[in-house]
Formats: C-alpha cells, structure tokens, sequence
C-alpha cells in the first residue's frame, strides 16, 4: 500500500545564517494493507517530520512517496496541492497529536465533515444525515459527553479534543492512517477503544503508520516496529 524510497528531507534555519538541518536521511519503509508499522526513535530523530511528509504537509529533498490510492499509483512527494485534498479526501486520514479545527464549529460537524469529503456522489442531505449519525457513533464510543457534541470543541479540554480528532480520523476508512501519538491526553478507558478502532481499521486494509510512545498501546496494535534514524 505504501513504499518510501530514500527519502530525504532537511530545513534550512534562516535566522542562523543559513544552517541546514538534516532531519531525514535516505529513509526507506514499507507498509502493507492490514499493518501497523510503529515508528521509532528517540525526539528529535524525525518521525513526526517523516509522518508529514507522508500527509503531504512537508516536501520531500529528495525519494519517493509511493502509495496504492483508489484512483491509482500516486507519488506523494510529488504530488500537486489539488491531488494531495483529493487524497486526504478519500485515501489518507491523520490523527495528529493536536485539534485543528475551524472555530465555532461543533465537534459533531468537524468530525461528519470528513464522512462527507468521502462521499461526493451521495445526495447532500443524506450523507449530511448519514456522516453525523456515525459521528455520533464515534462520539459515544469514545466516551464523549453527548452536552458536548454541537459545541465548538476549542473550549474543550485536551483529552476532549483528542477524542475528536481520533473520531475525525475514524470516521471514514483510509487506505493510509497516520497516528502522530494518537492517545495522548487519553485515559485507560478510551486507549482500550482506540486500540480497537486501530485494530478494526487494519482489518478493513488500512496501511498504518504511528508514533506510540506508549508501549502497552504499541505493543498492542503494531505488526512491527522500524526505527528512525
């Protein structure tokens, strides 16, 4: 589903006269539908750089991204904006360790909102209807006060808002899942679902990609660990 080769990346500091920093060095992974690879390193070492490279958030120096997307064989490290939207439209979801969410909109519609990027050809009501219904869903299985739903989740505490951001991630299948530490600020009870919802994504074929800094959760969910170096 997903193959990674040589792929480069470095920032330039433009405050320190130009110094570049070399974050990514040639690295190289595969990731078949239905697993979970873990990525390790210690901070610093450019997991979260190399998670953004796979989202198409960073360019890439050099390699290739290469991923099986439902219209076909795409390069994410050379693909264009509008292919990258359409991408995250359908074959790539992203639980990032923080919400990014337009204000004043309801947890409800920032999650239903990506059911409905997913399902263009349905008619607008019903898949309106439809991706709210599996909000919802998610919603109570994560345990997330039903008073909270139609509220703008900027208020919300950190454990709150991650549990949106998890059911944004959920809602709709992807054939790559990336999982920036996807249960931090999460307590015992909502790890348990998400190490389910990881397990029933991988399932239904899903290629993930995760940073796990808790070993219980990636001892539970990762066919294999690589290390970042």
């Amino acid at each position: 589903m997903l193959h990674v080769e040589s792929l480069s990346k470095h920032f330039t500091l433009h405050l320190r006269g130009g110094l570049e920093l070399p974050v990514l060095k040639s690295v190289s992974l595969q990731v078949n539908a239905g697993e979970c690879v873990a990525l390790l390193g210690a901070s610093g070492q450019g997991k979260s750089t190399l998670m953004k490279c796979l989202y198409g958030s960073y360019g890439a120096d050099s390699g290739a991204i290469w991923l099986e997307a439902q219209d076909g064989r795409v390069d994410i490290a050379q693909a264009t904006p509008q292919q990258m939207i359409a991408l995250r439209r359908r074959d790539i979801a992203y639980v990032s360790q923080f919400l990014r969410a337009v204000p004043r909109v309801p947890a409800l519609d920032v999650v239903a909102e990506r059911g409905l990027q997913a399902r263009p050809e349905t008619d607008s009501d019903t898949a309106q209807e439809q991706a709210r219904d599996e909000a919802r869903a998610l919603f109570a299985r994560l345990n997330l006060p039903s008073s909270l739903w139609e509220l703008p989740p900027a208020t919300f505490s950190g454990g709150e808002q991650q549990r949106v951001n998890i059911a944004r991630g959920f809602i709709e299948p992807a054939r790559l899942l990336l999982l920036d530490e996807p249960t931090a600020s999460l307590d015992a009870a909502n790890r348990r679902v998400v190490i389910e919802l990881i397990h029933e994504a991988r399932e239904a074929g899903a290629a993930v990609v995760g940073i796990f800094h808790d070993e219980e959760v990636r001892d539970a969910v990762a066919s294999r660990c690589v290390p970042i170096q």
